[in-house]
């Protein structure tokens, strides 16, 4: 769909104002304290709009800070979730910016030191209708009631947590999923304790809320309420979309956990056993990281503990699963509630919000504008290419059959990464979005005559897929649109496009699912793979193909300003995968190149690729792996 189109579809779906997407209301945005006034420019209109910061320090045992627009802000003040203590004073947050906010120079949420701080997570709620919403100043009655009160939510809140503003007092939640009628229990967020009954508790309209009678509130004392929707959508182009979800489901006890269905790939969750009295509220995100089949990084809502690690969950195009069978998340028969935010979701309008090009050193930080899903590292001076990615945490060799290593990289950096190869490299980054690019970690289970259908984020068809078995040593498949599912080609193979064996690929792909057969290199066996899908956007990225003529081949991809990155493939005949890149030079001399397939030096003393403002052009005196009269190529182009 073009983006006039889109902006057609999008008006017409929310006549009454600009869409929304899940990165304008909602951010996880990692920092180093710095001990001074210091932006933390998330992408969030805090100023106009409101909502609320939530932070914690990853190294030290320091408590929570949650500080939000309605009266925390302008008070000075802060509560924290692991405590009953009443709200602290002190420096704080300076100002909520219309692009995030402002940390003090003298808080611990900005200290440099280890010991008090470090490295932060910060976790920014906008209100926005059918996402979040605050109300302050709520008075509980002579018993503990607290009379009806309106929100602004627009929709019936899944999850609402409450804490006094002016006492020391337990944090209360009601939460949808607690009970079956989702009005007569409640938990608390400052513990471990299961939830608890409590005749009319949480009653709840799209405009309403009211704690009624048996309720936990401290007679006579002020509260803060923060409500969170539940599948109610609001969101992204046509404004029909959901970004966030208060659900629940019952453990199994197995490191194959349930399939819990969100109806979107989730970035944030937070996790509790409602019937355990041991169990804490467990908070997992994407950028601290949740690894397919390796580490995830959790804190506790309830704790003041520091960091830790271990595999706990996966996520995937429609929800999540347990990967650990025991309490925190997969007790056997147990009953769980959680929170998922939805991930980025926005259709991206020039590649650089998408991809970058960059030289780096083992442990040097390489800034970009955007979070890094993927990246390609290449050893300059001839070794291996390292592919890896956020959702598994661990490389691959594009050069090699071999099975997964690592991690050698870290993508644990707000618009950041860090490669740990010790030679001079240079690195493609790459993020995921929608129309670009996606990458779909799965578990191979096809048999004969059953193949493997799994689903995808790209919300376009893939042009381009490029597969890898993770556990195993297996070669690189390639699909491509042009070649059809009944051919393929191999990343690591300078091989022409061969035979695809019947039902490699089974059907074409399509813009929600792609389908692969029992071949070891697709699929089967219980073993782990990883697909990288591209697709043509408009603007951004081009996936085509085309003829060589011996002379130069002017390739059109719709650019204004030219490719920033080439990749290209004979497929006719034997021919290397070729990558050329604007950083290291795509000009009218000598252009560097290399290979993706091959452990060789780059190349820097040929002219085989010209700019061309609308894409780029094939120069007669590339060889007939990129230029044969009546060859024919395959290529990936990003602007």
């Amino acid at each position: 769909m073009s983006k006039l189109a889109k902006a057609l579809t999008a008006a017409a779906g929310n006549a009454g104002g600009d869409n929304l997407y899940v990165e304008d209301v909602f951010s996880t945005y990692l920092y180093t304290g710095n001990d001074t006034d210091t932006n933390i420019v998330n992408g969030i209109n805090l100023a106009d709009e409101g909502g609320l910061v939530w932070i914690k320090s990853r190294q030290a045992a320091e408590g929570h800070r949650l500080i939000d627009s309605e009266w925390s802000l302008s008070a000075n003040k802060y509560i924290d979730s692991s405590s009953t203590t009443a709200p602290f004073s002190g420096p704080v947050v300076n100002t909520f910016n219309t692009d995030g906010f402002q940390l003090d120079s003298n808080w611990y949420g900005n200290s440099s030191d280890p010991q008090y701080g470090g490295d932060f997570a910060s976790w920014t709620f906008r209100k926005a209708e059918k996402f979040f919403d605050v109300v302050s100043g709520l008075t509980s009655d002579g018993s503990g009631n607290l009379p009806q009160f309106n929100h602004n939510l627009g929709s019936t809140p899944g999850c609402v947590i409450m804490k006094a503003t002016d006492s020391g007092s337990n944090w209360i939640v009601f939460h949808k999923g607690l009970s079956a009628s989702g009005a007569n229990q409640y938990i608390q967020l400052n513990s471990t304790n299961a939830a608890t009954n409590a005749t009319g508790f949480g009653i709840a309209t799209d405009t309403t809320f009211e704690v009624g009678a048996g309720s936990a509130l401290v007679p006579s004392v002020t509260y803060v309420a923060y409500l969170f929707a539940s599948d109610a959508g609001g969101f992204g182009d046509d404004g029909s979309e959901s970004i966030i979800k208060c659900g629940s489901y019952t453990g199994n006890g197995s490191t194959d956990g349930p399939e819990i269905d969100c109806g979107f790939e989730p970035q944030w969750l937070l996790i509790k056993v409602a019937s355990g009295t041991t169990d804490q509220w467990v908070i997992f995100d994407t950028m601290r990281g949740i690894a397919t089949g390796g580490d995830d990084q959790r804190l506790f809502a309830n704790l003041s503990n520091a960091e830790l690690s271990g595999d706990y969950i996966e996520v995937n195009a429609t929800g999540f699963k347990p990967t650990l069978g025991a309490d925190l998340v997969n007790r056997n028969t147990s009953d769980y509630i959680y929170i998922a935010i939805r991930r980025p979701m926005k259709t991206p309008e020039s590649g650089t919000e998408v991809f970058a090009a960059a030289s780096s050193n083992s442990n040097t930080l390489v800034t970009t504008l955007f979070d890094v899903d993927a990246a390609l590292s290449n050893i300059l001076t001839g070794a291996n290419h390292y592919f890896s990615s956020r959702l598994t945490a661990k490389s691959l060799l594009t050069d090699t059959t071999s099975a997964e290593q690592g991690p050698y990289d870290s993508y644990d950096y707000s618009k950041g990464y860090q490669q740990a190869i010790s030679d001079p490299t240079f690195t493609y980054l790459f993020k995921r979005a929608t129309g670009f690019m996606d990458v779909v970690a799965y578990t191979g289970t096809a048999t004969s005559g059953n193949p493997d259908t799994f689903s995808h984020n790209l919300k376009a068809t893939p042009e381009l897929m490029i597969l890898k078995c993770r556990s195993t040593a297996k070669d690189w498949p390639v699909y491509h649109a042009d070649l059809g599912v009944s051919k393929k080609l191999y990343l690591n193979l300078s091989n022409a496009q061969a035979s695809a064996f019947s039902g490699a690929w089974n059907t074409a792909p399509t813009d929600t699912v792609f389908t692969v057969g029992d071949d070891s290199e697709f699929s089967g066996g219980g073993r782990r793979y990883i697909a990288y899908l591209f697709a043509t956007l408009d603007g951004v990225s081009k996936v085509d193909s085309y003829t060589g003529t011996g002379s130069n081949v002017d390739v059109d991809c719709g650019f204004s300003a030219g490719a920033r990155f080439i990749l290209i493939k004979r497929t006719d005949s034997t021919g290397d995968w070729y990558v050329w890149d604007s950083v290291r030079g795509i000009v009218a001399g000598n252009d560097p190149y290399l290979l993706l397939n091959s452990t060789a030096a780059e190349v820097t003393s040929t002219d085989y690729i010209d700019p061309l403002s609308s894409g780029f052009t094939v120069t007669s005196s590339a060889p007939a792996a990129l230029n044969a009269s009546g060859g024919t190529y395959i290529f990936l182009a990003i602007a």
